[in-house]
């Protein structure tokens, strides 16, 4: 039997792993864009902290951790890379 015959039940299995990865990030992204869009009140692409107090608990509770660059406000690219990590 070939190396590469013998290894393809893995290679199956590793494209299987990172497509459903994919799949899941993109679930939760798109969850975090929908959620974020209904809690930006006045629609400016920002969510500040007493934007995310009653809407989004757990960025409110990780708000200085997520806004790095302490501008009083995160954005959805930040909240989506503080899921991913």
């Amino acid at each position: 039997m070939s190396l590469l015959a013998k290894s393809l039940p893995f290679i199956a299995i590793g494209l299987f792993v990172s497509t459903s990865a994919y799949a899941d990030d993109s679930i939760r992204n798109k969850e975090i864009a929908d959620r974020f869009a209904s809690c930006d009140k006045n629609h400016d692409g920002k969510l500040s902290k007493e934007e995310a107090k009653g809407c989004m608990p757990r960025i409110y509770d990780h708000f200085s951790l997520i806004d790095s660059d302490s501008k009083g406000y995160v954005t959805i690219a930040q909240i989506q890379s503080a899921a991913s990590r």
